[in-house]
């Protein structure tokens, strides 16, 4: 599903960062050097990149990236150079910052918890700790308030079983239970964010589609009919980030792009997330979805060096 690059026969990492260097070097910076190494190669090889870039310099390869690039081509650079975990316990941070803003700041958190490996959410909340010498609950019960902070802190601490196991029995029990906790508007209803929480994704796709057979809606349509307000729309989201992902950050990227000026850190976050993940599904359902590529949508709304990494990242370039 990764849209990346990556070429059949990689350098060593001490090939690529001395490569790096030598685009940050000399008089101005080579950018396209900089996206030709750091676009076309894994997550796991940029980090013993930056590991020789380190040992063979005796400097950073971030603080260099910050100090040679510039503007919204720095800051994705930087997003993809981070290592995954740390990148994303940063973004949560920064979401939790600007939570009293609006729920949509906590797109970040939901989709860590509800689009994301356990094994990776579990390194992200391990990396939070040592960055910001607390955890991300404590965070999380600090600056949200009920009934949000019930909800997230049940799906930030989940660990879910990660293969395809399917009860069919439990499918169809748990989705009249969320049937009559929706019907009862109780959203965060204990046995609502328990099967959310626990459930691993095939079991709950399994009971999401139950949901819509037994009762002849799709469920966020009926969490929609409870009104509207900060929980209906989490909720929602929670939903769609398990179910469907890649339409999830479909929107992401789309909402980022349309209207007044571009949200570059939506654009850079949904594309440098997912661009070793589903970034193929999301150009896939982008079109069905906008009557558009996104390629096109990413051209007419950047420029330069930043629109060559972001579809280098995408696979449209190189």
């Amino acid at each position: 599903m990764s849209t990346l690059k990556v070429p059949d026969l990689v350098p060593p990492p001490e090939q690529d960062a001395k490569r790096l260097k030598e685009a940050f070097d000399g008089l101005g910076t080579d950018e396209k050097a900089v996206t030709w190494v750091l676009g076309q190669r894994t997550a796991s090889q940029r980090q013993l990149i930056r590991q020789a870039y380190q040992r063979l310099y005796n400097e950073s390869l971030i603080d260099n990236i910050t100090s040679e690039l510039s503007g919204d081509f720095k800051d994705a650079v930087i997003m993809l150079t981070l290592d995954p975990a740390e990148r994303d316990a940063k973004m949560a941070k920064e979401a939790l910052k600007k939570s009293k803003s609006g729920v949509k700041h906590l797109q970040v958190i939901v989709e860590i918890s509800c689009s994301s490996s356990p094994y990776h959410l579990a390194a992200v909340r391990q990396a939070y700790c040592a960055l910001f010498d607390c955890s991300i609950e404590e965070d999380i019960t600090a600056v949200v308030s009920m009934p949000l902070r019930k909800v997230l802190l049940r799906l930030v601490s989940s660990f879910r079983y990660d293969k395809e196991l399917l009860d069919i029995e439990a499918a169809a029990s748990e989705a009249n239970q969320l049937h009559e906790a929706i019907k009862a508007k109780q959203l965060d209803h204990d046995q609502v964010v328990h099967i959310l929480a626990t459930r691993n994704f095939f079991q709950l796709k399994a009971t999401f589609e139950r949901y819509e057979q037994m009762h002849g809606s799709p469920i966020d349509e009926d969490i929609s009919s409870v009104g509207k307000g900060d929980l209906v729309s989490l909720m929602k989201m929670v939903i769609l980030c398990i179910r469907c992902p890649e339409r999830h950050f479909a929107e992401v990227i789309r909402t980022s792009i349309v209207g007044f000026g571009t949200d570059e850190a939506a654009l850079n976050r949904a594309i440098i997330t997912r661009a070793e993940v589903d970034m193929k599904l999301i150009k896939e359902v982008y079109p069905i979805m906008y009557k558009n590529t996104l390629e096109d949508d990413v051209i007419g709304d950047t420029s330069g060096d930043y629109q060559d990494f972001l579809l280098t990242l995408t696979g449209s370039k190189f």
